[in-house]
């Protein structure tokens, strides 16, 4: 085994919030014929960003308020909850890795214009890492390839089950939900080691 395969693979860990991915067919009815996504700043990965735009989530058990939506728009809609919001929401989701929304929870979406009934779309992220193309090559790994990874800390634990996600355009980012992030302990700009 080479020196660089023994050596230590730090990751950065990044909490996934409560966000929605609106297809341009939701935008118009929830903010307006013709509207489009107002850049509010970046996130690590370079092909999406955090709008202005905010929608309301309701469910049978209650109203989350104030939901972020990323862009850019998308062909399919999903909204990206945690356990602790899906219950607070009574809706279920499935543990679902993004843009596989099949059969997944129901969810309304309450805009300034109008409001978007999801019949499918609301679901649990499933962990994952995003890894460039160039770097999946240099570590090995495949696309839909599942690892671990290890954090330390007082509530140190071992994340399995995480689904490797390639793309040339994805920065290296070990992605939780708020839930996962929180239960570790962690904070932002926190890495984990990655155990392959």
């Amino acid at each position: 085994m080479s020196e660089e395969m023994c050596s230590t693979i730090t990751v950065p860990v990044g909490c996934s919030n409560r966000h929605a991915h609106l297809t341009q067919g939701n935008i118009d009815v929830l903010f307006g014929a013709g509207h489009e996504l107002t850049f509010l700043r970046n996130i690590r990965q370079p092909d999406e960003f955090v709008s202005c735009e905010t929608v309301d989530l309701r469910g049978p058990s209650g109203t989350m308020r104030g939901v972020r939506v990323l862009g850019p728009v998308r062909a399919t809609a999903q909204v990206e909850l945690s356990i602790t919001d899906a219950r607070q929401l009574g809706v279920r989701p499935e543990v679902r890795l993004s843009g596989d929304v099949s059969g997944t929870g129901r969810i309304t979406l309450v805009g300034p214009c109008g409001e978007v009934e999801l019949d499918a779309g609301a679901i649990i992220p499933a962990r994952h890492l995003h890894v460039s193309q160039e770097e999946a090559g240099k570590l090995g790994l495949a696309e839909g390839q599942k690892v671990a990874a290890a954090v330390g800390g007082v509530r140190g634990t071992v994340f399995s089950n995480i689904a490797v996600r390639i793309d040339p355009l994805f920065a290296l980012e070990l992605h939780l939900d708020t839930d996962e992030f929180n239960a570790a302990g962690l904070e932002k700009g926190d890495s984990a080691e990655l155990l392959l």
